[in-house]
């Protein structure tokens, strides 16, 4: 397997340079492949709806935006619900686009800070590079306790846990 990593960020849309798509990229990919022991390289699109819309339309048949999209570079080996994937052995595990308008929008409307909502879904995309889906509960439930994990490491909190709406967010 390989052990180093390497993420390339290709910004299509500007805000992103301005969000800190590049640094957020790496630090995400960075600890999805970190946390299960290996390395690889990965490429983040950084794009607008306008965009992913139609990477989603030509590649899963929904002309719509979506806030993250993600393509692995190997042929995933089916395994039983709720277990781990099987990792890939090689250095280029795949492509993942992002969309800046949805995924802004879904921070705003969720209360997050854009920079852990975006590292969330990009920790997301990796794991869906390594084999890691959410087609069935078992699965769903295996793929976001990794997360959870995978984004403790990284201080930000827990993606899927509602906050307390009786106490304020401290920023």
């Amino acid at each position: 397997m390989p052990d180093e990593t390497e993420t390339d960020c290709v910004i299509e849309d500007d805000r992103w340079q301005t969000a800190g798509l590049p640094a957020l990229a790496e630090r995400a990919v960075a600890a999805a492949l970190g946390w299960h022991g290996i390395g690889g390289d990965v490429v983040v699109m950084g794009c607008d709806d306008a965009r992913i819309a139609a990477l989603n339309a030509d590649f899963r048949g929904k002309p719509q935006a979506t806030n993250v999209l993600s393509w692995p570079a190997v042929e995933h080996v089916p395994h039983e619900p709720g277990a781990r994937p099987d990792l890939p052995d090689q250095d280029e595990l795949g492509d993942i686009a992002i969309a800046f308008d949805t995924c802004a929008a879904e921070a705003r409307a969720q209360d997050k800070l854009l920079a852990d909502h975006v590292t969330h879904l990009l920790v997301h995309a990796t794991l869906h590079l390594l084999g890691y889906d959410h087609l069935d509960d078992a699965d769903a439930e295996t793929m976001e306790t990794v997360e959870r994990s995978i984004l403790q490491t990284l201080d930000i909190p827990d993606p899927y846990h509602a906050p307390d709406p009786y106490h304020e967010k401290v920023r």
